[in-house]
């Protein structure tokens, strides 16, 4: 019992208070294996704790007690996983777990209420929530600290009432309440004075959303470092546009210079580049494995990790090559011995939309209890191009285009073309039956499409099943509210039964 795959009844996990009331058997192998990844994560947590400045960083700052759920959050999305899915799984997310402890290491070395490194606190250039980390490739002196995805992002992943607080004081503060919970958390926590304000200067960029623009704006007035608008065009599929793309980033890295006195290294940059594109390729052969029928790095094992090297890591941290390489060696085991994800797959799914941040693990969901396999998420579906490695004013096109398709704009933003047309277009490629289309509530990005997707959705036969979120703000839409809407189509428009019932219907308002 519980060797395979659907043989452990999941939602019996979930009885009980905040944590789960054992931990999943998954056979003697598999159950070891994870016994010890879990071992290995407090590990790290408390390596890190033992530092002076970290201690004094858990006790100042309300947001560091959601990293108590960690392992939890571990647990959630390697849950009913097994053999190399499981290893793909721990590869990355404790992978995640080492870095995130790096990077709020540097920020509390840096700070004035922990470490107080002055010398350090000279090398930091702290950037926006959604700022790909390339233009610091050509700065190996300094180091790029991405000052809300610790504080905000990443505590509403690990907890889902995370910066249930910051929102609040947001509202109270007098912002709207039907504002995206994205820029209201960030705001509140400038408001309640809970960001380490460190850095030499700062990047900012026009993101997905006015709420984001006006977020930045007042943090920018909070914190009193030079700060420096990124504005690079949003249609980013227009040709017209590219020049002034480059523009941007060429006064972007004079800015930094100016600053912090370095110099730009294009050998430098080149080589993290070359890095970057290594990775990409990896990511190409992860997805021609999907577009098989025994597809390997899926759901949750793409969709977090896609953002942490695409974004954060951006080919300067060559140890996310080291796992990249690692997990595709996995995929391969995983595909030659004809491993399933799942007991049995009843649809092959896109995700598109932006996914709800307290309920990252959704997608492990669906295909433990539907058996429908999330085979990729539109916020993975950024760029693979290759850049290049030797041409500097390739490169500043090359910076611009990844610049125009971060993570939270390459889709939302740009236009029809990379809105609508191409779900289709990977809905074909990846032979999906299925998209899985998230709502957030707060978000005015995409809400003009909703009538298209469903006429063009069934010209072509394809089910789409919407799912409503509030993204950072689970009191507009539970995870249970979430799991609904799909078991709901599901019976009545499919009628189709679980394979797993104990996941169809379960409490986890009292979960981290």
């Amino acid at each position: 019992m519980g060797r395979k795959i659907n043989s452990e009844k999941l939602g019996r996990l979930y009885c009980g208070k905040k944590t789960k009331k054992r931990r999943e058997w998954r056979g003697v192998s598999d159950t070891w294996y994870d016994y010890t990844r879990w071992v290995r994560n407090w590990a790290v947590m408390a390596k890190f704790m033992a530092k002076p400045a970290n201690l004094k960083g858990f006790f100042r700052y309300r947001w560091m007690g959601n990293y108590l759920a960690v392992p939890d959050f571990v647990d959630r999305h390697t849950e009913g996983l097994r053999g190399p899915q499981l290893r793909i799984a721990h590869q990355e997310f404790d992978f995640i777990v080492e870095h995130v402890c790096d990077t709020i290491g540097n920020l509390f070395r840096a700070d004035p209420k922990c470490g107080n490194d002055q010398e350090f606190n000279k090398k930091i250039v702290v950037f926006d929530e959604n700022m790909m980390s390339q233009i610091m490739n050509g700065f190996p002196n300094l180091h790029m600290v991405c000052r809300e995805i610790p504080i905000v992002y990443t505590p509403s992943t690990v907890a889902q009432d995370g910066v249930l607080h910051y929102i609040d004081v947001a509202e109270e503060f007098g912002l709207p309440s039907d504002v995206c919970p994205m820029p209201a958390a960030e705001l509140g926590c400038a408001i309640d004075d809970d960001y380490p304000l460190v850095g030499v200067c700062a990047v900012n960029c026009n993101t997905t959303c006015d709420g984001s623009l006006m977020g930045n704006g007042v943090e920018a007035r909070r914190f009193g470092i030079p700060t420096f608008q990124l504005a690079v065009p949003i249609r980013h599929m227009q040709q017209s546009v590219q020049e002034y793309g480059a523009e941007e980033i060429a006064n972007c890295i004079r800015f930094i210079e100016e600053q912090t006195g370095e110099t730009f290294d294009w050998d430098h940059y080149f080589q993290c580049m070359e890095t970057f594109n290594e990775e990409t390729k990896l990511f190409r052969e992860w997805l021609d494995l999907s577009k098989t029928n025994r597809p390997q790095v899926i759901g949750n094992n793409v969709a977090l990790y896609r953002d942490a090297y695409y974004q954060v890591g951006g080919g300067r941290d060559a140890r996310f090559l080291e796992n990249d390489r690692k997990i595709t060696e996995l995929a391969y085991e995983g595909y030659e011995k004809k491993v399933s994800c799942v007991s049995e797959v009843r649809h092959r799914a896109v995700l598109w939309g932006v996914q709800a941040q307290y309920y990252t693990a959704f997608p492990i969901w669906l295909q433990n209890c539907w058996g429908i396999l999330p085979l990729i998420d539109m916020l993975s579906l950024t760029s693979t191009e290759l850049y290049s490695t030797t041409d500097r004013q390739q490169a500043l096109y090359d910076m611009a285009d990844l610049y125009m398709k971060m993570n939270m704009r390459n889709r939302s933003n740009g236009g029809y073309e990379v809105g609508v047309d191409d779900l289709w277009r990977f809905c074909e490629e990846f032979h999906a039956d299925m998209v899985i289309m998230y709502e957030h509530i707060g978000c005015k990005a995409m809400a003009g499409y909703h009538g298209i997707f469903e006429e063009q959705a069934r010209e072509r036969g394809l089910h789409l099943i919407w799912v409503t979120h509030g993204l950072m703000d689970p009191r507009k839409a539970s995870r249970k509210d979430m799991r609904d809407e799909v078991s709901r189509y599901m019976r009545t428009v499919l009628q189709e039964e679980p394979l797993d019932p104990s996941l169809e219907d379960f409490p986890d308002e009292n979960n981290w």
